[in-house]
Formats: structure tokens, C-alpha cells, sequence
């Protein structure tokens, strides 16, 4: 890969050296300014440009924990080569619990984002036009919703040959077959010809020790792969699913699931029951095909038509 100058809000980084650039994003009401880091790790050697983004929505923080993990441990820094980390995108989620921007506003459905937009389009023009022209890749880290958790996973548009060669070097226990949904980050970049992977693993407002070693092992496998490290963690045994859905509640009432995130389920099998709260009645939840657990919900009352387990298909 040729040689080249990184430009990043008006400061140069050259190879080998390390920086954190500041971007001021807006300014609250009471006057307190709202930074956005962005750590960069060159190598001394030519290579490709790696992006890792987490908390691009406020809530969901083990993408956090993993690149905080990588930082105090020295294995964010390449051998050859350059990563891009921004640990928080949302910042403005982030201090309030929140998965949106002020005013409700998704990240992920605020690009390619804008100069003069809402607070959420401003953050996503700076991640467009600011840092992803100097990307060849990205792994964006996420996680389930509010008491929704997702088995470790990634989601890649598997029937594009690098997408799914990138998807394979990361080596999660489940790969995805993903279709792009409009305005989000991952299409934007695909519209770049930039391939992003999006890590899924955990819940929102938890640590999830497990899916967070995932996504630090995986990543090293990716950094390898690139030819960016020497050595990784040993691959997981990978399974490839070619479509998913959510099996939903056929009635509104008590919920207990009777599986758990990452098992084997047969079609037919029952894998929860729905009762009233009064012990009154029960309904068994059945599958409908054979396949995997790669989501739940973890809330207790449900209504007619709530997502409870998301199956993936093989």
C-alpha cells in the first residue's frame, strides 16, 4: 500500500506516531463543551487503515470496554499499518443513558449526516467526512437493546466475497448474513466502497464479560488477517446463518423463556411459555424451523406481537 499523509481535523499524523485529536461538537446549555476523541496508532510500516467505533448508540457500552481494554493493553497499536478508535460516538447518549441524541435522534439513521443538521447528523458528517476517507476498514461494536441481549455476533453482507472473508477472519460463534438499511452507518461506508463489520454481543447498561473478550479476540483475528499483527487468539468454531427473525408473542402476558443466547433449538420445540399473572393459563412458544438463539428478551411482561427470541437460520 502506498505511502500517505493521515489528515484528520487539520492535524497531520505520520507514521509511528500515536495522537488523540479533539472534535468540538456543540456546546450545551450551560456553556460545557462536548468533545469527541479520536485516538490514531500509526505503525512505522505501511498498511491498511482500520476503523473501530463504539456507542454509537449511548447505551450500549461493551464496544466501549473493548476498545478501552485494547488502549491499556497495547494491542490496539499495529505493526503495520493504522487503527482509528472512537470509544464514544454518542457522547451525548453516553452521559444520559440513553441509545438516541437529544430530541430522539438515531445515530444510525442520521447518514450521511450534516454541517447545518441536528446534533446527531453533525456527528455523523464528522465520521463521514472527516475520518472515513482514511478507512479501508471498520468494525462498528454493539450490542442488544434495553433488556434484550444478543450471543456473540457479527453482521456482514455475507454474499459479497469481502465482506465475507472479513466476517471469517473475525471467527464470532454466529455470522449473519445482513442486508444494509438506508441512512445507517454501515451502508453510507458500503456507498465508499469501505467495509464495515458490525459486532454485535451483551445488552444495553451492562458489561458482558464474554461477548467483550469476544470482541477483542476478534478484532485481533481481523488485525492479523490484515496483515496488521502477527498472531491472534485461537478462531471460535464459526456458524454461518443465511437469514433470522424474531419469533414473537402470540399473547399478551407473563413470559418465561426456556432457552438460553447461543443454543441449538428444534423445529417445533418449545422454547417458552407465556401464562397470565394469576396462574390461570399457559401458552407454549414454539419454533417453527430448527436453528440457533442468537437474541432474547430478558423482560418478563410482554404484549401480543413483542419480539421474545430471535432465531437464526443456517
Amino acid at each position: 500500500m502506498q505511502d500517505r499523509t493521515i489528515i484528520i481535523n487539520n492535524t497531520p499524523i505520520e507514521k509511528g506516531q500515536q495522537t488523540t485529536i479533539e472534535f468540538n461538537v456543540a456546546r450545551l446549555p450551560t456553556h460545557t463543551t462536548i468533545e469527541l476523541p479520536v485516538y490514531v496508532y500509526r505503525a512505522r510500516e505501511e498498511g491498511p487503515v482500520l476503523l473501530l467505533t463504539a456507542t454509537l448508540h449511548g447505551d450500549e457500552l461493551n464496544g466501549m470496554e473493548i476498545i478501552r481494554r485494547m488502549r491499556v493493553e497495547q494491542t490496539i497499536q499495529p505493526q503495520r499499518g493504522t487503527v482509528i478508535a472512537i470509544p464514544i460516538l454518542n457522547i451525548f447518549g453516553f452521559l444520559q443513558n440513553s441509545r438516541t441524541f437529544p430530541g430522539g435522534k438515531d445515530l444510525n439513521r442520521s447518514f450521511p449526516g450534516s454541517q447545518n443538521g441536528s446534533l446527531a447528523q453533525r456527528v455523523a458528517y464528522i465520521l463521514i467526512h472527516e475520518i472515513l476517507p482514511h478507512v479501508d476498514f471498520g468494525i462498528d461494536f454493539h450490542t442488544g437493546g434495553l433488556n434484550r441481549s444478543n450471543y456473540p455476533q457479527v453482521r456482514s453482507v455475507v454474499t459479497q466475497e469481502e465482506n465475507r472473508l472479513l466476517a471469517q477472519s473475525f471467527a464470532a460463534p454466529f455470522i449473519v448474513n445482513s442486508k444494509l438499511r438506508d441512512k445507517s452507518f454501515r451502508k453510507e461506508a458500503e456507498k465508499r466502497n469501505k467495509i464495515i463489520l458490525v459486532y454485535e454481543g451483551g445488552e444495553a447498561m451492562r458489561f458482558d464479560e464474554f461477548a467483550i473478550q469476544e470482541g477483542i479476540n476478534g478484532t485481533l483475528r481481523v488485525m492479523e488477517f490484515l496483515g496488521m499483527r502477527e498472531g491472534s487468539p485461537e478462531a471460535n468454531r464459526t456458524i454461518w446463518m443465511k437469514t433470522s427473525r424474531w419469533i414473537r408473542a402470540g399473547y399478551g402476558g407473563i413470559y418465561h423463556p426456556l432457552v438460553h443466547e447461543g443454543e441449538s433449538v428444534k423445529k417445533r420445540q418449545v422454547i417458552a411459555t407465556i401464562t397470565d399473572p394469576f396462574g390461570d393459563f399457559e401458552y407454549k412458544v414454539r419454533t417453527g424451523e430448527s436453528g440457533h438463539v442468537i437474541g432474547l428478551s430478558h423482560l418478563p411482561v410482554v404484549h401480543k406481537g413483542d419480539a421474545l427470541i430471535h432465531l437464526g437460520v443456517e
